[in-house]
């Protein structure tokens, strides 16, 4: 019957039934083929158990055991339901040589003509010998071309219709099918792919295939000749075989029969496997089908087929013979060319098909998706599958293609492009440039003003090199440029140094894997400033080229690497679940195809198996999120009917072909089938182009040839400006939407907009209000057409549809609690965008698949559907629109430009146009423009190019319009607009500028910023990439060409990146530049950011486990994640994401601990990979979104650097911080700091309403004079830095836990969760009521004391002076703050917010205004007493009952460290020994303690007060609370408290409690607290010898009368016929009696008979040192009047009780000042005479 090669491979062939064979014949010949498999193969056949009952769908070896054979003897049972002859299938071996098997391999392919060819494919022995197997997953489906070598099957022994019918089912296939409902067989999804088993394998029997519920667990064969498979290896094509049948496919005779020989099998028969419950594993079954004809099988699979050749091809096998039709013979071995030799077109092999497996598809519960239970059958991996052999294995790359999938209308053509435009862009960057790819850091440099005089600006420099033992120290300039500090260092290296290049050489920082730059000055950079702040001492390394590690370089491999933007893509968190890839969309249309083979070869079966069919359909759609078009419902429709359909029937049985009727006219099913094989491509393409990569291979057509990728030959085009056409399309359905949906909405509807600059261009459209539907699942389907009425023609390139959806609630839904209220309005659901016009200006046609991204609403009603399973990542809800197919590429080609007047034809204009023109201009931001202004800079542009040229982005904005026509003026203006300054330039790129050509103009001008320049502005760059129109633009390509040459750019770049891929409308976006990114940077510094991911994934679980763990097990919880940690660095050093300089080699573990906030942050301790640097100290937050913090440090470094650009050093603390992740990320903590919480608290909880706390605390770190000093003046500094900032940005929620003091002095601020304005609220009040944080310790410390002095007036004015420069560049602010409302940050979303900013930079207003404006907000901020209390609140939040400090906190708060009665000695005696009077900072008394130690002859002296004991006793109380303590003396005193009756009062009670405390257990009396108490700090050093005068002077005695002092500081100035008298501060007044005046300014213009002159300040109350900040002004007055006058100021002081008496005053002559600029100057007070 068969013929079975016992060579390398055995070749199971078509049975044929040709003569009678006996039984004991038959018998005889399988022995044979038993004993030869086992002798030549060696394989182990286990027998199973084969009866009456035993599942006869099981073909396996284990039937070829004698047990089998002995049931044959028993009668045959013919099944009542056999409705036709049905042949059973027997294979036996051959048994001839191993020459002969042989005989065809060694034929000389390029040698045989078409004869010898002919000869041989009609020699009934080829193929029957060859090493290559028919793939068993094609039999009986007429799939493509894969493993040649099937047979014709013209020999075998058997005469037609022998043996009686087996079968008791009319199924095609004899298969075990179990009675449960089947699971499926992937781990990985809901359902299985159609037709693929565990192993990855298709099956080879079709998996449509299934038997009701009602019948037995496994079918039963009726007991007459049971047919045997025989099992073997089943080997790949080789080479030479490939080519032999690709000349025989060429051949008149394969032409001839190829396709149409078809044996009289009934298809019964056609498919028979290996299907035992549990088979062996060494089991190879493969049996032949019966179906088979000459080569037929080599036939193209209709899958890479045009639809016309579809229909023809879709053979059917099992009825008369079928002859080919006149269908053209294509090629059979493209398929199999075109994967390299590997065979199979449609299986790839098992380890590559099982990675590119469908992933996990959790869709939603609406769904219902049955399974096939034939797609649960238990298949082991050898069974019915072409087995690959190791070189298959090892050619992992070689999958198996569908052509159809690779074709152009299934490519994303925009990404295509994009691709080569990376490459080319690369090609730019060979990595032998070193000055590209230096492969190491540089360090960061800030342009600063240099400082005036020689104070400050010299430094010393450490410098390490490794021929001296010894750094080499020395004193420079910061105005010194890098190459001088190189050359200087290497005068102490080489003697002859002529010979050296200096060049060579670089300066490496210490502690951090940064280079300084060469060509700039030591102080530009970033690191030389910190030094400076921190007062550090500067410390290098020199290394020569050669040294210097390149750890980061990119390599020739990497500029040789393919660009394949998905490939690196694998450690990024994804907002999308990304269902199907290429490769898995073309297995399962693999399975689709056997399905529908199978379901045309038996016409008997068809009402069941045209329902698998339909089920594989609905499997395919969901998996391509549950899209399914109109064409597949109508397909699936007419299907269902056809199947119904009455059939003609011919007379003989199982004559009949359901491929074709016997009239030889194609039958209804076919027809439906077709119709559906050609919807579901257009699906698959359709889904493709839309979601997924293109082909790695594919390259990009000329452009433009098509839209959408639709690669019709010859499609001509014609431009979008002469189209009248109005623009239509059709809304057609929301498919994949979440079930929670249905319930929960009662009616859809979509607004349609049509925008460009993000503003209308034609009135919103609302489509009509619908409900959900059900076809394959649930969908909201329009079917609607929408039509704008504005032509085409005027539309812009850029313009934008947006469609927006809306639910309606469903008021009578059971859950809803709002059911009996009020109907609600309706709730925004998403919304999604899409460019009319494509990358290549072509108008979009034919179907759009849009992914929806879901409002906050839209997202919790679809979350609600996955009760506690979070949803992330998040199935995509897709929109399908339907635009016109128009025969005809409708393109858009710009207008051209109109020609530019030359400036000097432009008239003049008059005075009062060009001041209101320049006004306009000069305003700082378009907020508040009227339309009127508008019309003024447009009608004016040309004026405004050549007397205002950073107006530009005005001008623009004030476009009248931007359809086609206007395009020619507007391009015009902007190409002979001169070069705008980078931050001017960044403006262009807000989303109101929409326009390609704009926006890259705009990237030309910021390309001169430079690399650490744009560092400052990346946030803003990175979200501005939304607002490009398309992926292909010039903004994305210079960010990723500056990140090529950048290392710095390149790591903060992929940060943001990585962050912005979760952006639910543009994540997909910021996917591809990422992917670019990672292609571009090489594979050192991609392994570097991948090792920071994975140091961020187990940091973010170990915080999260702290987090929420409970109290007592968050130290087990720390710890135990700790060592995971430390098993990460274990076996690498890595850079942290805060900045690529800084390197960790390992946890300090001891170090690490967590903070007890809220968000319980971890404190990380890190060791530095660098042995000379320190330390690295970070905080990692999980639970709290950074990008606000992010957001507000960026604005806070750059406030910073403008500041020092203007030459003034406000001591600022940047510190870094960055978001890596949703809701995470990282921050360094600022060393020797403290909040003011601990600070205050220390005091009592009372302890912020308290003036002295931050000054003691300083001191307690600086108890030296000068440092303290030091300190107080970085305070004042700062502080008034902090002030504007927090105030320009709006930051609340600033209590005392979020301010924090540096040992130095610095002044800093944290955690910015609130900003622009959001305040913090208590109930229904703001917690934020004062402008900023200034309390009165804060002013203790500004003044040295309780009472004013002109260290205040420093401090306003550096207040003023920081404001007023920052106002100057409000443009910047507003522009960086614009770019970032679409950010997603809950706090920045629109215009309302950048108003607040607005406002309170008053740009319209004058510095002398914006000066006095900001004095009455730092008095404002000092009166109020709600911030105060706001502190207090918080004090009582936080408070904990903590007992003593811990270790590294001080355990008193006026020592900074802990005694011990060891490092200090016994104190034998302690006693009061007087008291003394002090006035520093305030008149307070401080008592003496002699302390007598054992050893010692000499008493010490201490110096305590009041409140320090009180401290000791406190303290002792909660240490020691079941002792008996000696009682304290009260504190209260009725009248004044430091008097000196007071203090020799307390001086006895204080002795008589140290006599009782000295003398308590001794647990007391040598405690820590004790010893530390009276342990020497540096004021008793200081007032040893007890007679020292105090170093306070006494208050002035009161002057007599008439005696004069101070000075008063005043600016003039004059503009508009207006004198202003600015009155700034006065100090140092002196009053009649010794006590503080309370002061105030009088003004006359001199003469003045009538005293109409008279203008007065406002009454400063109790103080010698008064600020006014105040205007006075003389209006209508001309300068030379003004010349005639003299100003007479005279400063008083306001009594109550009694006149007002006079403090001082000035007479100026005003023809002395320059009255066209403003004077600002100290005036010495004299006693003139006044009125």
């Amino acid at each position: 019957m068969a013929q079975i090669s016992s060579g390398n491979g055995f070749k199971l062939d078509v049975p044929q039934p040709k003569g009678v064979v006996g039984k004991e014949e038959a018998l005889r010949m399988e022995e044979e083929a038993l004993a030869k498999l086992q002798r030549e193969k060696k394989h182990t056949l286990t027998a199973s158990s084969s009866s009456s009952s035993s599942s006869s769908s099981s073909l396996s070896s284990s039937s070829l055991k004698q047990k089998t054979y002995k049931s044959v003897t028993t009668a045959p049972q013919p099944s009542a339901s056999t409705s036709r002859p049905e042949k059973d299938l027997i294979v036996f071996p051959e048994t001839k040589k191993q020459a002969e098997q042989d005989k065809f391999r060694e034929i000389d392919v390029d040698k045989l003509t078409n004869e010898e060819l002919e000869k041989l494919l009609l020699d009934e022995n080829f193929g029957a010998n060859s090493k290559v197997a028919r793939p068993s997953s094609l039999l009986g489906f007429n799939l493509s071309a894969s493993y040649p070598g099937g047979h014709p099957g013209s020999s075998s022994p058997f005469q037609s219709n022998q043996w009686t019918p087996v079968l008791s089912t009319p199924s095609s296939s004899s298969l075990s099918t179990p009675t449960h409902r089947p699971t499926p067989m992937f781990p990985s999804a809901p359902f299985p792919k159609p037709g693929t088993f565990q192993n990855g394998y298709t099956s080879t029997m079709s998996p449509l295939l299934a038997i009701t519920a009602q019948q037995p667990p496994f079918m039963t064969f009726t007991p007459i000749q049971p047919a045997a498979a025989m099992v073997f290896p089943q080997p790949a094509v080789d080479p030479e075989m490939a080519k032999l049948f690709d000349k025989i496919a060429s051949t008149s005779e394969y032409l001839k029969n190829g396709r149409s020989a078809s044996t009289d099998l009934d298809s019964s028969q056609a498919v028979t496997a290996s299907l035992a419950p549990n088979p062996p594993p060494q089991q190879q079954a493969v049996t032949e089908s019966s179906s088979i004809s000459h080569f037929e099988w080599l036939d193209l699979d209709p899958l890479t087929k045009r639809k016309a050749e579809n229909e023809d091809t879709s053979t059917a096998s099992g009825g008369a013979e079928q002859t080919a039709q006149g269908s053209p013979a294509g090629d059979p071995w493209d398929a199999v060319l075109e994967t390299k030799g590997n065979s199979n077109s449609t299986s790839p092999p098992l380890e590559v098909k099982t990675s590119q497996s469908v992933r996990p598809q959790q869709r939603r519960a609406s769904i219902g998706a049955a399974v096939t239970r034939s797609q649960s059958l238990n298949i082991p991996e050898t069974s019915s599958q072409h087995k690959p052999n190791n070189q298959d294995k090892a050619r992992g790359k070689d999958l198996v293609k569908n052509a159809a999938l690779e074709e152009q209308d299934a490519q994303n053509l925009e990404v295509v492009a994009f691709c080569e435009d990376i490459a080319a862009m690369r090609s730019k960057f060979p990595h032998s440039d070193m000055s590209t790819n230096p492969g190491f850091v540089l360090s960061p440099v800030i342009a600063q003003r240099d400082c005036g005089g020689d104070n400050g600006c010299s430094v010393k420099v450490s410098i390490e090199f490794s021929e001296s033992q010894q750094p080499v120290t020395f004193t420079c300039d910061v105005s010194s440029p890098v190459e001088l500090l190189i050359s200087q260092t290497l005068c102490w290296v080489h003697d002859d140094l002529d010979k050296v290049d200096f060049s060579s050489y670089l300066l490496k920082v210490c502690g951090q894997e940064e280079v300084l730059q060469n060509k700039h000055s030591l102080g530009s950079h970033e690191y030389v400033q910190n030094c400076r702040k921190w007062e550090n001492e500067i410390t290098l390394q020199l290394l020569s080229h050669s040294t210097m590690r390149r750890d980061l370089a990119r390599t020739v491999e990497d500029d040789n690497s393919t660009i394949d933007l998905e490939k690196y893509l694998g450690q990024v968190e994804r907002p999308f679940r990304e269902n199907v890839t290429r490769q898995s969309l073309a297995d399962y249309l693999e399975g689709y195809h056997n399905q529908v083979n199978s379901c045309l070869q038996n016409e008997s079966t068809q009402y069941k198996t045209v329902d698998r069919v339909i089920q594989t359909v609905k499997n395919l759609c969901c998996a391509l999120d549950e899209v399914e078009t109109q064409d597949i419902t109508e397909a699936v429709k007419r299907l269902r009917h056809s199947v119904n359909l009455p059939r003609t029937r011919s007379p003989k049985l199982g004559s009949t072909s359901s491929g074709q009727s016997s009239n030889g006219s194609t039958s209804p099913v076919e027809e439906s089938m077709a119709l559906l094989t050609q919807a579901v491509y257009n699906l698959a393409k359709l889904y493709l182009r839309s979601f997924c990569s293109p082909s790695v291979s594919f390259s990009s057509p000329p452009l433009p040839q098509a839209a959408d990728g639709e690669a019709v030959e010859g499609r001509s085009s014609r431009e979008a400006s002469g189209t009248t056409d109005h623009l239509q399309f059709t809304l057609f359905a929301l498919h994949g939407i979440p079930a929670s949906w249905v319930s929960s909405y009662e009616k859809y509807f979509l607004m349609c907009h049509l925008t460009h600059n993000g503003k209308n261009l034609f009135k919103p459209v609302q489509s009509k209000r619908v409900g959900t539907y059900k076809n394959f699942f649930y969908h909201i389907k329009w079917d609607e057409l929408i039509s704008f009425p504005i032509a085409v023609a005027v539309l812009p390139l850029e313009s934008i549809l947006t469609l927006t959806l809306f639910g309606v609630l469903n008021q009578n839904a059971s859950g809803s609690p709002d059911s009996n209220k009020q109907r609600k309005a309706p709730e925004l659901l998403g919304k999604v965008s899409m460019p009319l016009f494509d990358f290549r200006g072509v108008l979009a046609r034919a179907s759009r698949l849009l992914c929806l991204w879901t409002s906050a609403q839209g997202a919790a009603a679809a979350a609600g559907s996955s009760g506690s399973r979070k949803r992330m990542p998040t199935e995509r809800i897709v929109l399908q629109v339907d635009f016109p197919n128009s025969p005809v590429d409708i393109l858009y080609v710009g207008p051209k430009e109109a020609p530019s007047p030359e400036p000097h034809t432009l008239e003049e204009l008059d005075p009062d146009l060009q001041r209101k023109l320049e006004k306009i201009c000069s305003r700082a931001s378009n907020f508040g423009l009227k339309r009127a202004d508008h019309q003024i800079l447009w009608d004016h542009r040309l004026h405004c190019q050549k007397d205002h040229p950073n107006s530009l982005p005005k001008v623009l904005a004030s476009a009248p319009s931007w359809d086609w026509a206007s395009m020619a003026h507007i391009h015009s203006l902007l190409h002979h607009w001169p070069p705008l300054p980078p931050v001017i330039a960044l403006e262009l790129l807000d989303s109101k500028f929409a326009d390609s050509q704009v926006r890259s103009v705009a990237v030309t001008w910021i390309e001169k910023s430079s690399d650490d320049e744009l560092a400052g502005y990346l946030p803003q760059l990175v979200q501005a990439l939304k607002f490009e129109c398309h992926l292909k633009n010039a903004l994305v390509m210079f960010l990723l060409s500056r990140a090529q040459a950048n290392i710095n750019i390149a790591h903060y770049l992929y940060w943001l990146l990585k962050d912005a891929v979760h952006d639910p409308a543009w994540g997909r976006r910021y996917e591809r530049v990422l992917g670019a990114l990672l292609c571009l940077c090489g594979a050192r510094l991609r392994g570097e950011l991948e090792k920071q991911t994975h140091l961020v994934t187990l940091l973010g679980a170990v915080a999260e486990r702290v987090r929420q763990a409970s109290g007592s097990t968050r130290q087990v919880a720390l710890q135990e994640g700790l060592e995971n940690i430390q098993n990460f660095f274990q076996r690498n050093s890595c850079r942290l994401p805060l900045g690529p300089s800084l390197v960790a080699k390992e946890l300090n573990v001891k170090a690490c601990s967590f903070f007890n906030s809220n968000a319980v942050p971890l404190k990380l301790a890190l060791v530095n990979a660098d042995p000379l640097g320190e330390e690295i100290n970070v905080m990692f937050k999980v639970g709290e979104d950074l990008r606000q913090d992010m957001l507000a440090l960026q604005m806070i470094r750059i406030m910073d650097r403008i500041w020092l650009q203007e030459g003034l050093d406000l001591r600022i603390v940047n510190f870094k911080c960055i978001s890596t992740g949703k809701d995470k990320g990282m921050v360094e903590l600022v060393p020797s700091s403290d909040t003011l919480r601990k600070i205050q608290v220390e005091y009592g909880v009372t302890g912020s309403f308290k003036d002295k706390p931050l000054a003691e605390w300083l001191r307690k770190y600086n108890p030296a004079e000068d440092e303290y000093e030091k300190a107080s003046e970085n305070f004042i500094y700062s502080c008034a830095g902090c002030c504007v900032a927090t105030y320009v940005l709006g930051i609340c929620d600033r209590h005392n836990d979020n301010i924090m003091l540096r040992s130095t002095g610095h002044m800093f601020h944290i955690d910015f969760g609130k900003f622009l304005g959001h305040a913090q609220m208590f109930g229904s009040f703001k917690r934020d009521r004062a402008p900023f944080v200034l309390t009165s310790d804060m002013a203790y410390v500004i003044n040295g004391g309780e009472r004013p002095t002109s260290r205040f007036q420093l401090f306003v004015d550096l207040c003023c002076q920081a404001y007023n420069l920052i106002r100057k560049h409000s443009g910047l602010f507003l522009n960086l703050l614009s770019l970032m409302t679409s950010s997603g940050l809950p706090e920045l979303s629109g215009s309302q917010d950048l108003k607040y900013v607005f406002d309170a930079l008053q740009p319209n207003n004058t510095d002398a205004e914006a000066t006095i404006f900001f004095t009455r907000l730092i008095e404002s901020s000092l009166g109020s007493v709600a911030t105060k209390f706001n502190f207090f609140i918080h004090n009582l939040a936080q408070l904990r009952f903590s007992g003593l400090p811990a270790n590294d906190e001080p355990i008193l708060s006026f020592s900074p460290k802990t005694y011990t009665l060891k490092q200090e000695g016994r104190i034998v005696h302690a006693s009061i020994f007087s008291f003394q009077k002090r006035y520093n900072p305030d008149k307070h008394y401080t008592y003496v303690v002699r302390i007598l130690r054992e050893g010692q002859n000499e008493p010490q002296f201490v110096f305590r007060t009041f409140d320090e004991f009180q401290e000791l006793h406190n303290k002792l109380t909660i240490l020691f609370p079941l002792w008996k303590l000696p009682s304290f003396p009260n504190k209260m005193v009725l009248g004044r408290t430091h008097i000196k009756e007071v203090a020799t009062k307390r001086k006895l009670e204080l002795n008589n409690y140290v006599h009782n405390l000295m003398r308590s257990s001794t647990e007391v009396t040598q405690c820590d607290l004790i010893y530390t108490f009276f342990h020497p700090i540096a004021r008793d050093d200081k007032t040893e010898g007890l007679d020292a005068a105090s170093r306070a002077p006494e208050p002035p005695l009161s002057p007599t009368s008439g005696r004069v002092e101070g000075e008063v500081k005043l600016s003039i100035s004059y503009r508009n016929s207006t004198l202003f008298i600015m009155v700034m501060h006065i100090r140092d007044l002196v009053s009649e009696d010794g006590t503080d005046p309370n002061p105030y300014v009088k003004t006359y213009l001199l003469p003045d008979p009538h005293k109409t002159s008279k203008r007065k300040t406002k009454i400063s109350r109790k103080t010698r040192n008064p600020t006014f900040n105040e205007m006075l002004v003389y209006s209508g007055y001309s300068k030379e009047t003004l010349g005639l006058r003299e100003l007479q100021l005279s400063v008083l002081s306001a009594e109550s009780l009694r006149e007002n008496y006079f403090l001082g005053g000035i007479t100026l002559r005003l023809k002395d000042f320059d009255l066209s600029k403003e004077t600002v100057k100290w005036y010495k007070l004299t006693a003139v005479p006044y009125f």
